[in-house]
């Protein structure tokens, strides 16, 4: 498999078209979903995953076999997903504070109180709320079904720390999802 990737990687250096759209249809499935799942949106992660691609042709070169070319492509779009989260993330925080100092504020509406069992929507939104370690790692082991070592490999930490934050996300979530919290 490692030489199969190695072999596409190098084509695809050499700017063989068949082997970037090749790269491209084995992987965009995987990489749309961690894009939708980490920004929450269609639209973002259609951007995120065109950049995704973009980075990765850029990147190729330094693609060495030590992984799956799908590890580390997934690798490369988790960190483009958790840069763009940043960078989202320190907007929203400069354009609140500037609300702050302005003396504005809206109004929070209460949520309705409709006690159901856990939706979708309901998940999806705890999930979105996780620490960004927590929900990468979460989305990585228990929704795309990579192992410990994968995700460890993907994300840059030690397996120990992968499973910590799965760990840490399951309670969070839990918490979060728990009919007391969904109700409130």
């Amino acid at each position: 498999m490692r030489t199969a990737d190695l072999e596409l990687a190098r084509r695809c250096q050499k700017g063989d078209a068949g082997a970037f759209e090749e790269l491209y249809r084995q992987h965009a499935g995987r990489l749309y979903n961690l894009a939708f799942r980490m920004a929450g949106s269609a639209q973002e992660a259609d951007d995120l995953l065109q950049d995704m691609f973009l980075h990765a042709h850029r990147k190729l070169g330094s693609f060495r076999g030590d992984s799956s070319l799908g590890t580390w492509l997934y690798r490369l779009g988790m960190n483009h997903c958790l840069d763009y989260l940043r960078g989202r993330q320190a907007k929203m925080s400069r354009a609140t504070d500037s609300l702050d100092a302005e003396g504005v504020a809206e109004p929070i509406a209460p949520a309705p109180v409709v006690p159901t069992a856990i939706s979708r929507l309901d998940l999806e939104r705890a999930i979105s709320r996780l620490p960004e370690g927590c929900r990468a790692a979460f989305l990585l082991h228990d929704v795309e079904g990579f192992d410990h070592h994968e995700v460890a490999a993907i994300l840059g930490v030690s397996e120990g720390t992968s499973k910590s934050q799965v760990h840490k996300a399951r309670m969070k979530l839990r918490a979060m999802l728990s009919p007391r919290m969904l109700s409130a």
